[in-house]
């Protein structure tokens, strides 16, 4: 593998003299996300990543594409989580702006587009691996890979605070929270936690407290609050604090936790375990990270965009760059020919190290590119990493164990085919080794 680091060459060329851009010919980039609504963090942070790594890129000479270099433009579409204006955001970015890369929040939204992205061929990524099929070819998650990368979180606290032994679960009931619930329900049982509790809950919360009441009543000493949307992780953290909760707080984020932190205490918020770090963390700083110049990154986002970072500006900015390299290798911004360079012999970097594209055996194409997730804490008030964890190696013990939870709740890709089918967002289709329907 080559030692790229994400953004490397950017600061490199930004102290060079400026190529001269091919006047009147733009790349565009499409961002097809949720901007408002509960879901928003996941979503308006990505495209304030966007907009920056724009910057630097044609601040330093342009997207060059074989002997020639083009200035790039981000062009982007709200879709407010709601597959309706999905269908409407994409064709307007794929048939009217022409873009060469659509990147999307993934989750409901996709069911939707599938068959239009497949049919004009867009290279488009989710941070959700869970959207990933084969009839989706040319869909890839090539930075988050959620909800496997939760299995971390569990087995770090595992190994390093044994005496937890029971846990008490909420999840809101959609395309985020059933697949990441059965996987922190797989992680629990391969670290032998018992879940005593699981509470699953439509895309609002009424009463807070009293669900946060039946959570506590078999006395959990883990709380764990699955991929809830941050309106829901305050919400939810608050009412563990208001109820006198002690023990473990679990969560697969928890964008904006210095306002917690204000609202309950630094006490309270201590060992607050999460999957996600500021980019300040000086860990990233370590030679084997390919994310390079993460502080600056970080410091920028916060000068540009102060108190909107939350869990997805890097994902965002890893995820172009790991485009704009295979644009390079490539000499084309043809999608299919930049999918194959990104998948050449397998491999590549994530932004935490090597990675391997992988999935066929959950996803039914290995179209995600897994590799190690840290593991983050909140210690003193702040968030740090406390150790990178191979989401692999967990698979290759407790594989099984995850297929069958999955399975479960309905989350196999083979299952969201069928239901896909049956509502009629897609129509029948094949893939390599189906069989046929009887």
């Amino acid at each position: 593998m080559s030692s790229f680091k994400f953004g490397a060459d950017l600061a490199i060329a930004a102290n060079l003299p400026k190529m001269n851009l091919n006047a009147g010919e733009t790349v565009k980039i499409g961002v097809l996300a949720p901007f408002t609504g509960v879901q928003s963090s996941w979503g308006l942070p990505g495209l304030h990543a966007a907009a920056i790594w724009a910057d630097w890129v044609n601040s330093a000479g342009g997207l060059k594409v074989g002997s020639h270099s083009y200035p790039v433009e981000i062009t982007s579409m709200d879709d407010q989580y709601d597959p309706a204006r999905a269908q409407i955001g994409a064709r307007k970015l794929v048939l009217e702006d022409k873009v060469k890369l659509l990147m999307m929040l993934g989750g409901d939204t996709i069911p939707g587009i599938s068959e239009f992205l497949t049919r004009e061929k867009v290279l488009a990524t989710t941070l959700l691996p869970s959207d990933l099929t084969p009839d989706m070819p040319y869909l890839i998650a090539p930075c988050e890979v959620h909800p496997i990368y939760v299995v971390t979180g569990v087995d770090w606290l595992a190994t390093n605070h044994s005496k937890l032994k029971t846990a008490a679960i909420c999840a809101q009931k959609d395309a985020l929270g059933l697949p990441s619930v059965a996987t922190y329900r797989a992680a629990f049982e391969a670290a032998g936690i018992d879940l005593v509790q699981e509470v699953l809950f439509p895309g609002d919360l009424n009463d807070v407290d009293a669900m946060v009441a039946v959570m506590m009543q078999d006395n959990p000493d883990i709380l764990c609050w699955d991929t809830a949307y941050e309106p829901f992780v305050h919400a939810l953290t608050e009412a563990a604090y208001r109820a006198g909760f002690k023990g473990q707080i679990l969560s697969c984020t928890c964008d904006n936790y210095a306002a917690l932190v204000a609202k309950t205490s630094v006490e309270f918020m201590e060992g607050f375990v999460f999957q996600f770090p500021d980019f300040d963390d000086p860990l990233l700083n370590e030679q084997n990270i390919h994310f390079a110049r993460p502080n600056e990154f970080f410091a920028e986002f916060n000068t540009r965009y102060p108190g909107e970072w939350s869990a997805v500006p890097w994902e965002y900015f890893s995820i172009l760059e790991i485009w704009r390299s295979a644009v390079q290798r490539a000499q084309t911004t043809s999608p299919v020919s930049v999918l194959s360079a990104m998948k050449t012999e397998g491999h590549a970097f994530n932004a935490f190290g090597p990675a391997r594209w992988w999935g066929r055996e959950l996803f039914g194409i290995n179209n995600a590119l897994v590799g190690s997730w840290p593991v983050v804490r909140i210690e003193k008030g702040k968030a740090r990493i406390k150790e990178f964890r191979s989401i692999l190696e967990w698979w290759d013990q407790h594989g099984q164990i995850l297929q069958r939870d999955l399975r479960a709740y309905g989350q196999m890709w083979d299952q969201r085919i069928e239901r896909q089918l049956m509502q009629g967002e897609i129509k029948e289709s094949r893939w390599p080794g189906q069989a046929p329907r009887s």
